[in-house]
């Protein structure tokens, strides 16, 4: 019986914790220090990242010729669609490489249209930035979503939704959004168990964010897993001993 109760702590030494939730990612320690949530974050406006796919078009006189008097819209395109790169530069024409990571839509429009003063009477600039995403785990192994961000002001509750919302496992109360801010990554966590995290939930995503909401460990379940093979062979040994022993 003792040799029996030493396979027993044995095997749940093996079964320890770390070992029971191996797939559990983006741990924090129970000291960490998260970034507090600010109203700003629910109405600020998208800002573009390096790696962006986006679409521009100039115009000039005011952007007169977008649409004709006929209110026809034949003739007026003239899509261009361009990489802002890693350093978070445009190449555009005429004007060469524009430093616009960082900026709001409206805000590289607005520098644009003064740099493009230059070339045209009144310049009139549109950006649209078209691979905007946001990486979703929703609490469950295998369930991660990668998701577009189909506006400009994607909430975190729009994101869940568009990736199925917070699975069975998941910890509505344990949800963090991790932005890639320099030099440091920014931390959030967010408790949208209850009413009061309406708020948390309309904060705004931006572009590369990851929502990982922790998912819930069925201990019992893995233990009795973990621990199911060392049971059937310590019975086997236990059986083989006493026919022998016969």
């Amino acid at each position: 019986m003792r040799k029996i109760f030493i396979l027993l702590a044995l095997a749940s030494v093996f079964s320890s914790c770390k070992m029971l939730k191996p797939n559990v990612m983006l741990k924090t320690p129970k000291e960490y220090k998260f970034a507090k949530l600010v109203d700003s974050l629910s109405t600020s406006d998208y800002k573009i990242a390096p790696n962006d796919a986006v679409i521009f078009r100039v115009f000039s006189n005011d952007g007169f010729k977008l649409i004709d008097l006929t209110n026809s819209f034949a003739n007026v395109r003239g899509d261009i669609d361009l990489i802002v790169d890693i350093q978070g530069i445009l190449k555009l024409p005429l004007l060469g490489k524009v430093n616009v990571a960082g900026l709001t839509i409206r805000e590289t429009e607005n520098l644009l249209e003064k740099r493009y003063e230059e070339f045209y009477i009144k310049p009139y600039v549109t950006i649209r930035v078209t691979s905007k995403r946001v990486i979703v785990f929703p609490g469950a192994g295998g369930q991660a979503r990668v998701v577009p961000m189909l506006n400009n002001n994607t909430t975190i509750f729009e994101a869940l939704a568009l990736a199925g919302g917070i699975f069975e496992d998941g910890k509505a109360y344990r949800v963090k959004l991790i932005r890639n801010s320099k030099p440091k990554a920014e931390v959030f966590l967010m408790d949208l168990s209850t009413i009061e995290g309406i708020t948390a939930g309309n904060t705004l995503v931006q572009a590369n964010d990851l929502i990982y909401v922790e998912p819930r460990i069925r201990f019992a379940q893995k233990f009795a897993a973990e621990i199911a093979p060392f049971l059937t062979l310590l019975s086997t040994t236990v059986l083989i001993y006493t026919v022998i022993r016969r």
